[in-house]
Parts: C-alpha cells; sequence; structure tokens
C-alpha cells in the first residue's frame, strides 16, 4: 500500500501511452520516440535491470552526454523503484570512483566517449558487478560491457510488477563539490512532482508546448524542465552535445519549433555575441518563454535578450538542487524589477532570511536564505551532518544570501562562501559583478578576495574582455574608476586581473567556480 497517492513519472508515462499513444514523446538530434514506444523502451529497461539483480531501492549510475537515453533511464527508475545517479560527464575518473562507491551503486550505464575513463578504475568499483556494464553507443559494445539496445531487446516490455511509491527515492544527483567531497542530494518522487506542479501552475505549461533541454541531464535542471512536460504530454527534446554551439542552438530552435528552453546566463551572452548576419537567419518566433537560471544575470544582458527574443516571455529561476525552485521573476516584473529574483513561486511558504543567530533580518537587510516547499530534498546520502547543517526545522538552505525589498521581491546578493571579508566589511562578490559587468568592454567577470596583510582580503576583479578589447593597465585602472560613485569605496575593486574566456573555471551549468579562482590566486601569492 502507497503512503503517497501522487502518480510518479513511470505512472503518468504508462497513461500517455494509453490516451495519447502515437504523440511524440521524446526525442532528440537522431532518435525520436511517440509515447507508447518511450514507455515500452522504459518497462524493458527497468525490467531488464531487475534480471540483472539491480531492482528497487538499487542505485544505477549514468555517465553520458545529453542524449534522450536519459528519457528511457530516468523512466524506467521511476517504474522500478531503482534509483537514479547522474554522473557529471566533466568529472575524472577518480571522482566517479568516488561516486559510485559512496552510492554503492549496482549497476553502471557508460556512454562510448567515457568507456576508456572507466576501465581505468574499473577495478576499484567493488559494488558494480562485473556483468552489470551497460555500453550507450555505436557499434558493438566492448569487452566487459553489455550494449544497451541489447538489454532492451532482452527485456519484459510489461509494466514492472513493483509498486512505486511517491515517497521513494528516485534520484541520489552529487553537488558539484566547490567545497570538499560532493555530497548525493537524495529526491524523491513527491518532491519532483511538487516541483512539476507548481512550476507549471506558475509558467502556464500547455499540451502544445515542446521544450529543449540544453543544460546537462545529469543536472537537476533538466530533470525539473522534462518530466513537466510530460505530465501535461508536451514532448520534451534532448539537446545532443559535447560542447556549446550558439549558432547550432538556433538553429534547432527554430527547425523543431521550441516554445521554451532553460538557458543559464553565459549561454546567453554567447548567442548575442554572434554576428547579427547569423542571427538574422533563424526564425525563432516560435519561442514563447525563456528561463535564466543556475547563475545571476546582469540587468544589461535580460535587455538583450529581451530585444532579440522578441516573441518571447522571459522568466528568471532561482533554485538548487536542494531545495528545487524557490523563486520566480515573472515577465510583467522584468523592467521594473530588473535585478531581482522575483517572488515565492506559487504554492510554497515564505522565504525566511536569517542572520547567523538564526533571527530573521528586516526587509532590506541581507540574511542567508531559507525555504519550505513540496521541492525541499529528502537528506544527503549517508551524511546526516551534512543535512542537520542546512535544515532548520523544515527550512532549507542553499548558502545563499539574499535580501528582500518592501514589495515583497528578493535580491540574490551571493553565495554565503564566496563572501569577501576586507577591513572587517563584508562585501557580496555579485553586488561588485553586476556594477562592472554594465562596462562594454567586459564580457564575464568575477570577482573574489585575495589574502591581503593590510585588509585581510582585496578586492580583486578576475575579467574577460569582449573580442574588441585589449587588456591593458589602463583598460584596468579604467574599469576601477568606473565604479566609483556607484559602490561603497571598500567594495570596490583595488586589482584587475585579465583572463581567456577558456580560462575562467565554471560548473558544467556555467556557474563561475570563484574557489577555484582563488585557489589559482592563493598558489601566485605563495610562489612569490
Amino acid at each position: 500500500m502507497t503512503v503517497s497517492k501522487w502518480m510518479h513519472v513511470g505512472t503518468v508515462l504508462k497513461m500517455n501511452a494509453y490516451n495519447y499513444p502515437n504523440k511524440l514523446g521524446c526525442q532528440d538530434k537522431f532518435k525520436s520516440f511517440t509515447f507508447k514506444e518511450w514507455n515500452e523502451r522504459a518497462c524493458r529497461l527497468s525490467n531488464a535491470l531487475q534480471d540483472m539483480g539491480v531492482g528497487y531501492g538499487d542505485r544505477v549510475a549514468i555517465l553520458a552526454y545529453n542524449r534522450v537515453e536519459w528519457m528511457d533511464i530516468y523512466a524506467a527508475c521511476a517504474k522500478g523503484g531503482q534509483i537514479a545517479v547522474p554522473i557529471m560527464f566533466r568529472l575524472t575518473p577518480l571522482e566517479y570512483e568516488y561516486i559510485i562507491n559512496h552510492a554503492e551503486c549496482k549497476a553502471f550505464i557508460v556512454e562510448e566517449p567515457f568507456v576508456e575513463g572507466v576501465n581505468i578504475i574499473r577495478g576499484k568499483l567493488t559494488c558494480v558487478p562485473a556483468s552489470n556494464y551497460i555500453y550507450i553507443g555505436e557499434g558493438k559494445a566492448p569487452e566487459g560491457y553489455i550494449h544497451y539496445e541489447e538489454i532492451l531487446s532482452k527485456g519484459n516490455p510489461q509494466e514492472p510488477d513493483v509498486i512505486v511509491d511517491a515517497q521513494d527515492t528516485w534520484t541520489i544527483m552529487y553537488t558539484s563539490g566547490t567545497t570538499g567531497k560532493p555530497k548525493g542530494v537524495m529526491r524523491n518522487h513527491e518532491s519532483y512532482l511538487g516541483q512539476y506542479f507548481l512550476s507549471n501552475l506558475s509558467m502556464g505549461v500547455k499540451p502544445t508546448d515542446k521544450v529543449l533541454l540544453v543544460m546537462p541531464m545529469c543536472h537537476v535542471n533538466s530533470i525539473f524542465y522534462s518530466f513537466a512536460y510530460t505530465y501535461v504530454t508536451a514532448p520534451v527534446m534532448v539537446y545532443n552535445m559535447t560542447s556549446f554551439d550558439a549558432e547550432d542552438l538556433l538553429k534547432t530552435l527554430a527547425e523543431y519549433k521550441i516554445t521554451f528552453t532553460s538557458l543559464v546566463p553565459t549561454h546567453y551572452i554567447m548567442i548575442l555575441s554572434l554576428p547579427d548576419e547569423i542571427k538574422q537567419k533563424y526564425d525563432v518566433s516560435n519561442i514563447r518563454q525563456l528561463l535564466i537560471s543556475s547563475a545571476p544575470a546582469r540587468k544589461d544582458l535580460k535587455l538583450a535578450i529581451m530585444d532579440y527574443f522578441k516573441s518571447a516571455e522571459l522568466w528568471e529561476a532561482y533554485g538548487s538542487t536542494e531545495a528545487a525552485l524557490v523563486t520566480l521573476l515573472r515577465p510583467e516584473d522584468q523592467f521594473h524589477k530588473l535585478g531581482s529574483i522575483g517572488k515565492e513561486i506559487f504554492g510554497i511558504d515564505r522565504i525566511k532570511l536569517l542572520d547567523e543567530d538564526g533571527n530573521e533580518v528586516p526587509d532590506g537587510e541581507v540574511g542567508e536564505l531559507y525555504s519550505r516547499s513540496p521541492g525541499n530534498f529528502q537528506e544527503y546520502w549517508k551524511d546526516p551532518e551534512k543535512t542537520r547543517e542546512v535544515f532548520k526545522g523544515e527550512w532549507c538552505s542553499a548558502g545563499d544570501m539574499a535580501r528582500r525589498d518592501e514589495d515583497g521581491y528578493y535580491y540574490l546578493v551571493d553565495r554565503k562562501k564566496n563572501m569577501i571579508i576586507t577591513g572587517g566589511e563584508n562585501v557580496y562578490p555579485s553586488e561588485v559583478e553586476n556594477v562592472l559587468g554594465a562596462h562594454p568592454a567586459i564580457k564575464d567577470v568575477a570577482v573574489i578576495g585575495v589574502p591581503d596583510i593590510k585588509w585581510g582580503e582585496l578586492v580583486t576583479a578576475v575579467v574577460v574582455l569582449h573580442q574588441d578589447y585589449q587588456s591593458s593597465p589602463e583598460l584596468a585602472k579604467e574599469l576601477i574608476e568606473f565604479t566609483k560613485g556607484k559602490l561603497a569605496g571598500y567594495k570596490r575593486p583595488k586589482k584587475v586581473k585579465f583572463i581567456n574566456d577558456e580560462d575562467m573555471p565554471r560548473t558544467a551549468t556555467g556557474k563561475i567556480l570563484h574557489r577555484i579562482l582563488r585557489e589559482e590566486f592563493d598558489k601566485l601569492s605563495d610562489a612569490n
């Protein structure tokens, strides 16, 4: 008997296959499946995994670039109660090893480009039986692997004979590990359902919509904006890519008549940096909604997006792997609340902004952001101490600092761990970045604290320039002067460092890794 009566995505897919068997369910650039075909593939995979000894509650690791098979895998795990453990493809084999052993995975699905790396650490993956390595790719499976399509051909096409409760865990998603070892974020079906329903309610998703998933399928953003569309029978397209190509994305948006996609600021910057003759080649008028997520967007960037995608509503979302979607800045608020992350999405409790003593701060002051919603995660896998650190009762924090204005709109100030303390004063990098980012020379910028004997930390801007600009001491001085009158003196950068775009350390979702920059500068300081 189930505890929760909410239908997980495995059941929803089954019903879509019954009621809309011939409607497009999911696709990528090379393959497409109706709801009936997709449902059968998910059933076959789930049953095949059970036959391999990977059943209800067992973990399945997945390492692959974006491709439509991800939709099979997530749906299969929902149907059979297996737990998906997606692995970020930019990690190293040693990092694969840690995650798979920590999660005690009993099967490993590996795409062709990663086989060599996996083979390096395969002998150390003691939890994965030798027979449970599954290969996704063209041609014959390499030695020691069974082909994904062979698995499907052997699996029973009937619905798995398993009762899966919406309160059962569906995914364990490891954080990027910007501090210490990555943590396994456990999310159950119900937390995703809460996200889907509230997001669809807030944004008005329709059966006639079509979503393009550009973010990595191993990232929570793609899970949030995939099956949400499946719930209303809208098709889902997974964008095949190993590296981001701005023109190809525009071409795909136009060719497949996409109505919605979620991108990070870096993606938008790259699109808008294309020559006008390229941008004008593609008809993007089918886009009715765009989302900015995963990293704060500067005001000038938002205005440029709205100018190019003229038929689209622009939304901005704030959330995290742990807390799901927390706020939305709606299209009608973009002009008079630029810079804000919006208000609470429909269906969640009032956000709490707390000081270090756990007291709520008044409007206008900065506090750590805590939220309570149906989308909150369960716990960190095998880490009760870290779990306790992010919860205050039922309120959950991702470690972000924010303030609320008198109208109830929130402004993300920065990551708590990125805060710079200079001369005893707190400086939040994003505030400085927003000011510097308005300078026409700057393509991207990260502000960090560099150790300093006098000040403790020196506010330092790490800058990527647009192609038409050259780094120079004069330009560095100009950028520092640009902040005069816009920021308090202690917040203004004291140094500017120019780097190439490819040298800016980022997560797979485009977030700048301030920690890595600080470490690099610390090494230089130590060397001197």
